[in-house]
């Protein structure tokens, strides 16, 4: 998750402290209404401390690590799911910053299998963190996974998407030359789609990179489109929501939408050439 200022640099410390304290509220009731509180506890024991989650950043305030608890356990909610009729996966993440997903599904699931895992990341700080956890890590783009001979019985692919330069031709390379039986992804929920790249928007004159420039920010309708078209089809999909339906906070809907993002949308897919194979120009 490449997590955006909140809030303006301008903006006043004291409005920062009293925002983070609403969003966190909010955080707390949305993770147990949602009913992923108790797996958000089981994800803390395995992996304590996610300070050094990114490379870009600190998770180090209360809020932060609730924010990146919440989305951890949305998103291994999934890969339950997924995982469950494989008996001895190989799984495959494409842009972990940490190891931290691996980590988590080794503690969650090895009990009943024997599960490969790598990790792949075009950041070298990531990859030596991954390999320091004592997992096989690449140092690639995720575009480039068909140079290296990758291959999974399970590739997941967690806020990536919205990064890439060409999102289709990603999808179809997995569908089309690896023997994946599902990818799982999630993306940042939004109601309507949009053309990112928030370092125009803003008239930012430095360079910028993959890491933290997003290109494709798509709602779920154009997301399912997109990964019929590319070689898959989608066996579930689900959103998790920053902020809980019910109750006074959700009314922070309106903050999250204005400040980040209302939530992440997830799917579970299975290859798929019905549609990708009468497109003839890939």
């Amino acid at each position: 998750m490449k997590i955006k200022h909140l809030i303006s640099e301008r903006a006043k410390p004291t409005l920062r402290k009293i925002l983070q304290h609403i969003w966190l509220k909010s955080l707390e009731r949305a993770i147990k209404e949602q009913r992923l509180k108790e797996l958000a506890v089981k994800l803390k024991q395995i992996v304590p401390d996610i300070t050094e989650q990114y490379s870009n950043f600190l998770v180090n305030t209360s809020f932060l690590n609730l924010k990146v608890i919440g989305l951890h356990a949305f998103q291994m909610s999934l890969v339950g799911d997924a995982i469950s009729n494989i008996k001895n996966p190989v799984i495959v993440d494409i842009g972990d910053s940490a190891g931290t997903h691996l980590q988590y599904i080794v503690g969650l699931y090895s009990d009943n299998k024997n599960i490969s895992c790598l990790s792949v990341n075009l950041d070298s700080k990531a990859v030596e963190k991954i390999i320091n956890k004592g997992f096989n890590a690449v140092h690639a783009r995720a575009e480039d996974l068909h140079k290296y001979n990758i291959n999974a019985d399970i590739f997941l692919c967690f806020e990536t998407l919205e990064h890439l330069m060409n999102p289709c031709t990603f999808l179809h390379d997995l569908s089309t030359k690896t023997n994946a039986q599902f990818l799982v992804i999630t993306v940042p929920y939004l109601k309507d789609s949009r053309v990112g790249l928030h370092h125009i928007r803003n008239n930012i004159t430095e360079a910028v990179n993959a890491e933290k420039t997003h290109i494709f920010e798509l709602n779920p309708d154009d997301w399912k489109l997109i990964v019929r078209h590319s070689g898959w089809d989608i066996v579930e999909e689900a959103v998790y929501l920053q902020y809980p339906k019910k109750g006074i906070m959700r009314i922070t809907k309106y903050l999250w939408k204005k400040y980040d993002f209302e939530g992440f949308y997830g799917l579970i897919l299975k290859r798929d050439s019905t549609y990708a194979s009468r497109y003839l120009n890939w």
